[in-house]
């Protein structure tokens, strides 16, 4: 059974951030009940909204449509004292800041933790950048790019003796961190509630890119190992790759002796997975060239589907290597809901990824796309701050907001 109030409803978040990272945790906490108000710049706002594929018939492109769910849009200037005074007055009211300004940037405007934590002794912070708050290399410029390759895994990207690549996604790292920024958040927000103390999160890019390496850490510490690129397989297990059909790709993970030994009855050759050939992972992965070979050749005479659905009958790890067409097409997602579709006054309707994880009693969900530059302008300032229109108008003619 499912019940209608979400488990952060009465949280409230100030998103002074830019870009995916800090604001993908602000959307996440937004997602399950909390108000996000976004702090834009007045002139232009989030440069998110100008970032990826545009719409066309709408001022802002499907990033930002998908990316800044759930938020309500003030327009605020910090740079300026007016501005950082009210951001100030609205911290006194909230309960979290998102924020990935370079280091000592808040500080220079006044508006650093120490500063905001005396107005609001509760107030969490979520300091997100490229490379922390501290170190040799805190004052650096980073993004998600420049996390992939300083956190080690554009180094591991690509075919073996190629160049290093762009792991799918170029802001694979933005994502993760605002994964990582929303657990911090909770887990403050429960110390919190057994001392009544705010505290910050220092989070930089290249850190949950880093935590997700594998065993590079002990293995080099130990043992002086440096992994290289891997191309289509890995050193860990085979066969664990992608290889190619007759009209498209698939992946298989194989990895352990029973996977390989169901595969190998798929393939029709159970003597592969006999103890004298290749039913150890040690012997699969000491010729494991001419096993990828065998398995290529197999998969290579068969379509997509046929091989997708014989490895399924026979329990082996198998799956289509998607497109996003792939993706809308595909019966699991949909049953899953893993999309969901929302009005847009210009669009009609606007297709972004639904909600995760699930909970089965407070779901989260998606209420709403990214907001129209300020539209909720009167609506905080007016009645969390008690400012009234002749005040806000202005301030709007200041620039202010």
């Amino acid at each position: 059974m499912t019940i209608t109030k979400r488990p952060l409803e009465g949280i409230r978040v100030l998103d002074i951030a830019t870009f995916i990272a800090a604001p993908m945790a602000a959307a996440i906490l937004g997602e399950f009940g909390a108000e996000v108000i976004k702090i834009e710049q007045p002139r232009g706002g989030d440069p998110l909204r100008r970032f990826g594929v545009p719409s066309v018939e709408a001022d802002d492109t499907f990033c930002w449509m998908s990316e800044a769910r759930n938020k309500k849009s003030v327009t605020l200037d910090l740079r300026r004292s007016e501005g950082a005074d009210i951001l100030r007055e609205l911290v006194a009211k909230s309960d979290i800041v998102c924020e990935n300004f370079r280091p000592g940037t808040l500080e220079n405007w006044g508006l650093g933790y120490e500063e905001l934590s005396r107005i609001n002794p509760a107030l969490i912070m979520l300091r997100v950048s490229g490379f922390g708050q501290d170190g040799p290399y805190s004052a650096r410029p980073g993004f998600a790019r420049i996390a992939h390759a300083f956190g080690g895994l554009a180094h591991l990207t690509g075919m073996e003796g190629g160049p290093p690549l762009t792991p799918g996604s170029t802001s694979l790292a933005d994502y993760v961190s605002g994964v990582y920024g929303a657990l911090g958040i909770l887990l403050a927000m429960r110390a919190r509630d057994t001392d009544g103390k705010g505290q910050y999160i220092d989070l930089a890019l290249y850190e949950p890119i880093l935590r997700m390496l594998d065993d590079l850490v002990p293995a080099f510490a130990a043992r002086g190992i440096v992994r290289g690129r891997q191309g289509l397989g890995t050193s860990n297990a085979c066969p664990h790759g992608h290889f190619e059909t007759r009209d498209g790709w698939i992946a298989i993970a194989c990895t352990n002796d029973r996977m390989f030994t169901r595969l190998a009855a798929a393939m029709g050759r159970p003597e592969l997975a006999e103890q004298e050939l290749y039913g150890t992972t040690a012997a699969r992965l000491r010729d494991s060239a001419k096993v990828d070979a065998l398995v290529q050749d197999w998969v290579g005479a068969m379509c997509t589907d046929d091989i997708v659905a014989l490895c399924a009958d026979q329990d082996v790890p198998c799956a289509r290597v998607n497109t996003i067409e792939n993706i809308f097409a595909d019966p699991h997602i949909a049953h899953r809901q893993n999309q969901v579709a929302l009005p847009h006054d210009e669009l009609g309707q606007v297709h972004v990824s639904s909600v995760i994880p699930k909970l089965s009693r407070t779901p989260g969900a998606v209420d709403s796309l990214g907001p129209t530059l300020g539209s909720s302008n009167a609506d905080i300032l007016g009645s969390v701050l008690g400012m009234d229109e002749g005040k806000m108008r202005s301030l709007r003619a200041a620039g202010i907001i």
